[in-house]
C-alpha cells in the first residue's frame, strides 16, 4: 500500500515561487538544494572591489547586497533572488580567495594552531521584500605542518574558496580542531537561517 505523505509546509507556501540562486559556487548550490526546493542557478559578473573604509566585520553584508543591487535582470512578482558572500577574517584582516599555489599555503600557514572568524551574508530580494542576513562562526585550526598544507593545496583547488580553505575537505577533515557556530556558515551559506527566513514569504 502506497501512502502519501503530506507536503511540508514550507515547501507548500513556496511551490509557487521561483528561486534564483545567483552563485558559481557548487556548495551553495549543494546546500540550497538540501532544503528540498527548486532552484535555477544564474550567475553574473561583479566587480566585488572592496571600499577600503568598510571594516571587516561588515564586508560580506556589502559585497551580498551589492550582488543583488547588480542583478541585471528585473524580477517577476514570484521570484525569490539569493545572493550571498563568505569573508574569512583574521585579527582583523580580510583573507581572500587565493591566486595561487604559494598564495594558498601562505593564507593556510597563517590559519594554522590559531582561531579565526568567518562570516557569510546572504541577501534575498523579492519584487517587494529584501532582506540580508548574516552569521559568524569561529573556527580553530590545530598546527599543521608544511607537508599536509602542500598535500592540500595541491590536491584540492583552493582558488574558489575564501581563505584558501574548504571546511568539508581534506584539510577540514585533518585541521579544524573546533567550530562556534554554524558548520554551514563556513561553507559559504547558513541554509538554517535562509530556511528560517524563506518561511516568512
Amino acid at each position: 500500500m502506497n501512502l502519501t505523505l503530506p507536503m511540508m509546509p514550507f515547501l507548500e507556501k513556496i511551490k509557487d515561487k521561483k528561486i534564483i540562486l545567483a552563485s558559481n559556487s557548487p556548495r551553495r548550490r549543494e546546500l540550497l538544494r538540501g532544503l528540498e526546493i527548486d532552484f535555477e542557478v544564474n550567475p553574473f559578473p561583479v566587480d566585488e572591489t572592496i571600499p577600503s573604509e568598510i571594516p571587516a566585520d561588515y564586508v560580506a553584508a556589502y559585497l551580498s547586497k551589492l550582488k543583488a543591487e547588480s542583478y541585471p535582470e528585473p524580477l517577476a512578482e514570484n521570484e525569490i533572488l539569493i545572493t550571498s558572500d563568505t569573508v574569512v577574517i583574521q585579527d582583523g584582516h580580510i583573507l581572500g580567495k587565493p591566486h595561487s599555489d604559494q598564495e594558498a599555503f601562505d593564507m593556510i600557514k597563517s590559519l594554522s594552531g590559531t582561531r579565526h572568524k568567518v562570516m557569510t551574508a546572504v541577501t534575498l530580494v523579492g519584487s517587494q521584500k529584501r532582506t540580508t542576513l548574516e552569521d559568524e562562526t569561529w573556527v580553530t585550526f590545530r598546527f599543521l605542518d608544511e607537508e599536509e598544507i602542500w598535500h592540500y593545496v595541491k590536491n584540492y583547488g583552493p582558488f574558489d574558496k575564501a581563505g584558501g580553505y574548504g571546511i568539508q575537505e581534506w584539510i577540514g577533515y585533518i585541521g579544524v580542531s573546533k567550530i562556534e557556530g554554524s558548520y554551514y556558515t563556513v561553507m559559504g551559506f547558513p541554509v538554517h537561517m535562509i530556511y528560517d527566513e524563506l518561511k516568512k514569504w
